[in-house]
């Protein structure tokens, strides 16, 4: 399985501020959702130069999409066409495809792996649905040949389209989040938030009080 990692938005409702860059608990945002790296045999970031550093030192390539700010879709288009450069990958392989504001980012992936068994013939992927019943697409893992289909279908109009329509026709399974470990970070409250919840989890492994 291979990985793509989408780093490449505006981080609008952060004030404009690279999210990928963004620090949790001492420790970017970028660097939290690279821990699923034990999981892939490759893994490609997709957003800008300034995050080649934190790429490289999780052993991971760095490409940006063919018109900056493009949007999820085109940040997967990229991402794909660079694991396509690999001469072993297989066309037929399997994608787990992150967002990069996910503190938990490990323990979501190892959540779909669990998971891995509803990937059965027929079904194209599986991805997280929240408590609320909100469903993650980019935390799930799909075939690749998917993923290249419905960014054929789509062709020019996949710079800025949603994810939704990248997805639409394609068979897929959900896996319900029900530790909150898909949980993302879109504004300073939700930075705040997470900060608190991975120090408190940090002093109970540590036996702190």
């Amino acid at each position: 399985m291979q990985l793509i990692v989408l780093a490449g938005g505006r981080g609008s409702r952060l004030g404009g501020i690279d999210k990928a860059s963004v620090v949790v608990a001492g420790r970017t945002l970028l660097s939290r959702a690279l821990d699923a790296c034990e999981f892939a045999t490759e893994t490609v970031v997709v957003g800008p130069p300034a995050l080649d550093a934190v790429a490289k030192a999780a052993n991971a390539a760095r490409v940006l999409e063919e018109l900056e700010f493009g949007g999820p879709v085109a940040g997967v288009a990229a991402g794909l066409a660079a694991l396509e450069r690999i001469p072993i990958t297989p066309d037929d392989g399997l994608v787990l495809l992150l967002a990069c504001d996910l503190p938990w980012a490990r323990d979501a992936a190892a959540l779909l792996l669990a998971a891995r068994d509803r990937l059965t013939p027929g079904v194209d992927g599986i991805h997280l649905v929240d408590h609320s019943g909100r469903e993650l697409w980019l935390i799930g893992i799909y075939r690749k040949h998917a993923l290249r289909a419905g960014l054929d279908r789509l062709g020019d109009s996949a710079r800025g389209a949603s994810v939704r329509s990248l997805l639409a026709g394609l068979a897929l399974d959900t896996v319900a989040d029900a530790t909150g470990v898909g949980r993302d970070v879109d504004t300073w409250e939700d930075v705040n938030e997470s900060i608190t919840t991975l120090e408190r989890q940090s002093q109970r492994q540590e036996g702190t009080p």
